[in-house]
């Protein structure tokens, strides 16, 4: 079993100079970077303009670490508090989703552990302590 566990930022529409600033600050390397707009089209829900070129995720390589960062979508609330998550990226599914029942014990499902276009298993949870997870399996796994 191999899990590695990230910080997630949440940006209030500012992420792109988010991602600057932090490549700057710790000489990052950006190994991801898609905004709403880059992501595939759904006709039952539109992108609305002003979410096209937010961040919908950004990846930053800090020596061995990698620090994460997306903007809310236009709508969505920013709250200080919720814009830092702990990502988990297992191996398998399996995996992502014993965690995830085992976070989910006593919180809240924000997004019930499902498939994604970017992951066979995703889903969100605030635990009983009050901390954000989001668990992801890696793609391509079973």
């Amino acid at each position: 079993m191999s899990i590695s566990l990230n910080v997630y930022l949440i940006t209030d529409g500012n992420g792109r100079e988010a991602v600057d600033f932090y490549q700057k600050a710790f000489g990052a390397e950006v190994l991801a970077l898609q905004t709403f707009g880059d992501g595939p089209s759904d006709p039952n829900h539109p992108i609305p303009p002003e979410a096209k070129d937010r961040i919908m995720h950004a990846s930053l390589q800090i020596g061995s670490s990698v620090l994460m960062l997306s903007d809310t979508f236009p709508g969505m609330p920013y709250t200080i508090g919720n814009h830092v998550s702990i990502t988990v990226n297992t191996d398998t599914v399996d995996e992502a989703k014993a965690i995830f029942s085992q976070l989910e014990d006593g919180g809240v499902v924000e997004m019930a552990i499902q498939e994604t276009f970017w992951s066979p298993a995703y889903g969100t949870v605030v635990d009983k302590f009050g901390v954000h997870f989001q668990i992801s399996a890696k793609p391509g796994q079973a």
